[in-house]
């Protein structure tokens, strides 16, 4: 199976002093069998390519399913960038993202449980795995410190399984066990 095609505009966004985060807009043309990211929703497999008419215009559609729920979602092609669908990540990108995860210094605001929860939900439906590797770390070494709130632990068991299912799929999985700490922060034994 091929990688998808895709070329990239970006600009650097952000504040002084963080981490640079960069927005882009994809243009990328799936086929059928190739995997794909839908933000909040995880790793899915393009399963087909539909036209359909809607209000007497033909459109064409990429019909993907979750691989962790079964779901079906339908994503107009040229809605693709809007909702964020994108390719699985490079091993490059991979390779950030566990360190990311490996990072132990680092400053976690004390803010009210439920400010952090609105800002740590802000980054995952960005759909950015740096964004959710950022929050699961953070999560991980709060629940070190501290207990969880329930929507806390809801939020770390979810940016805990889109990563996971994106990481088995670029990385090989003998690198992912080989690090103690990726090793703790995802429950492998």
């Amino acid at each position: 199976m091929t990688a998808p095609k895709a070329s990239f505009k970006s600009r650097p966004t952000g504040r002084p002093g963080e981490r640079p985060k960069v927005k882009s807009s994809i243009i990328v043309d799936f086929k059928v069998g190739d995997h794909a990211v839908y933000p909040g929703h995880g790793v899915g497999r393009v399963m087909s390519v539909e036209a359909k008419e809607i209000m007497g215009a033909k459109t064409e559609f990429y019909s993907v399913m979750i691989l962790e729920t079964g779901m079906k979602i339908m994503i107009p092609k040229t809605n693709v960038a809007n909702v964020g669908l994108r390719p699985i990540i490079s091993k490059t990108e991979a390779n950030k993202v566990l360190e990311i995860l490996q990072e132990t210094e680092v400053k976690i605001d004390n803010q009210t449980w439920n400010r952090r929860y609105r800002e740590y939900m802000e980054k995952i439906k960005t759909g950015s795995v740096f964004e959710i590797a950022e929050v699961l770390r953070d999560l991980f070494l709060l629940k070190v410190d501290k207990e969880l709130s329930f929507g806390e632990r809801k939020m770390l068991d979810t940016a805990r399984s889109l990563l996971m299912k994106e990481l088995e799929l670029a990385v090989d999985q003998k690198e992912l066990q080989a690090k103690e700490e990726v090793r703790q922060i995802f429950g492998i034994v």
